[in-house]
């Protein structure tokens, strides 16, 4: 899921379980079970919506078209924080009182599928090949498609160019091997940490994973029903992350709030983070601060590989106007309208397409970001996805303060996450 904070630009899923997952899944969302068909014509009746954060704030202004293109309908949209969200849908769920459509956090959509509350895709509302690859697997659990993706975002490497050229280094790495002499030239030359990267806590597997996926390793099987931690590739993974912090380049612990002053300032040569960070450094920074700064696609090993969030849009299986909120999901998918989308929120649209139009087809930061998004993954569509991220978090800390062997934690990762099981 993406943070609320918008994006000022020039002016928050099953992965493909391989990494080989990169590419698209075979399964495109119309297996088992089957959701009937909308109805044709226009849209009636009332749609009551629930959207977070940001677009809970302006997606009531901007469905306007759309109930002038259905004067027949009336969207009702409620704005819920980010932090109540997850509650408050899961309690809707269990009292039988939910919108007939709502944004659902990416890393949600196996819990909430498998409660059976959300109503599978119907076939011919979107077409699957439209959407960036994991942003599409992201809503598919067992194989079936609950939703729809509406925003994304993926992660990218904020270098320090100025300092990357004192070190004679190159700030667009495209292996593990450039990474590290990256991150070691930033501090060379003047940088207190080459790199600033998550030590473990409350979400750093976001930051991890890629490194993992770029190693080869796998979270499950291919479907999903068995937890795939303890790996080689996983613990390659692991001792080259390690390797940062063992080797003092990057901070195990960095005081809140003090990334983007520590960036601009020069203390901190290189980060990885998403979308959002282009405007607050800017607000940091100052006009003219992102000249400074580039934008690189993560490195790669194996193979290339981003975590992929952002939410998607569902339909409840209880909604009392199902054709039309598929019909309202249908229309936020449409190339114009996500385009649009961008245009009012900064939110990055989900359909390939939007992006050859305005600033996203013209603007060059954005095209990294695009760039990235073809090889971006999404952590699995698995109900007990949060449980086992929080395995992931807790022994990373181990691995990044601690010194704990890499084996030991990948051998801790798959027990503890084996107890949990993937929920499926």
């Amino acid at each position: 899921m993406r943070r609320t904070a918008r994006v000022s630009v020039a002016a928050l899923a099953v992965t493909t379980l391989a990494l080989t997952a990169c590419g698209r899944s075979d399964d495109t969302g119309t297996g088992q079970p089957e959701s009937t068909p909308i109805s044709g014509g226009p849209a009636t009746g009332t749609v009551t919506v629930w959207a977070m954060g940001t677009e809970g704030e302006a997606l009531g202004d901007f469905v306007q078209e759309f109930t002038a293109q259905n004067p027949d309908v009336d969207v009702q949209v409620t704005a819920v924080p980010w932090d109540a969200a997850h509650d408050k849908i899961a309690t809707a769920i269990a009292a039988g009182e939910v919108p007939d459509v709502s944004m659902i956090g990416t890393t949600w959509m196996g819990e909430f599928a498998a409660t059976g509350a959300l109503d599978a895709t119907p076939d011919g509302v979107v077409d699957p090949e439209a959407f960036f690859p994991g942003a599409w697997d992201s809503t598919q659990v067992g194989g079936t498609s609950y939703g729809v993706p509406w925003y994304v975002e993926t992660r990218l490497l904020y270098v320090n160019t100025a300092l990357a050229e004192q070190a004679g280094v190159s700030p667009t790495p495209t292996t593990w091997e450039e990474l590290t002499d990256l991150a070691k030239g930033l501090q060379q030359a003047g940088a207190e940490w080459g790199i600033n990267l998550q030590p473990g806590e409350t979400g750093s597997w976001q930051t991890f994973l890629p490194f993992a996926w770029q190693a080869g390793a796998q979270i499950t099987d291919d479907d999903g029903t068995q937890i795939t931690l303890d790996t080689p590739e996983m613990v390659k993974a692991l001792e080259y992350y390690q390797s940062f912090f063992t080797d003092g380049v990057a901070p195990t612990e960095l005081p809140e709030g003090d990334l983007e002053p520590g960036f601009v300032d020069g203390r901190i040569g290189a980060f990885v983070s998403g979308p959002w960070h282009i405007g607050l450094l800017e607000e940091t920074g100052g006009a003219g601060f992102m000249d400074g700064v580039t934008l690189a696609p993560m490195p790669v090993d194996a193979q290339p590989a981003s975590f992929i969030g952002g939410s998607n849009l569902a339909v409840f299986s209880e909604s009392q106007n199902r054709d039309a909120a598929w019909k309202l999901v249908q229309w936020l998918s449409e190339p114009d309208v996500q385009a649009e989308w961008y245009r009012t929120t900064s939110d990055l649209p989900a359909v390939e397409s939007s992006w050859d139009q305005g600033d996203l087809a013209d603007d060059p930061r954005l095209a990294v970001f695009g760039e990235q998004m073809d090889t971006a993954v999404a952590p699995p569509s698995i109900p007990n996805w949060e449980q086992i991220a929080t395995v992931i978090d807790t022994e990373l800390e181990k691995v990044t303060k601690s010194g704990e062997d890499a084996q030991q934690a990948a051998t801790t990762m798959q027990q503890q996450a084996e107890q949990i099981g993937t929920g499926l």
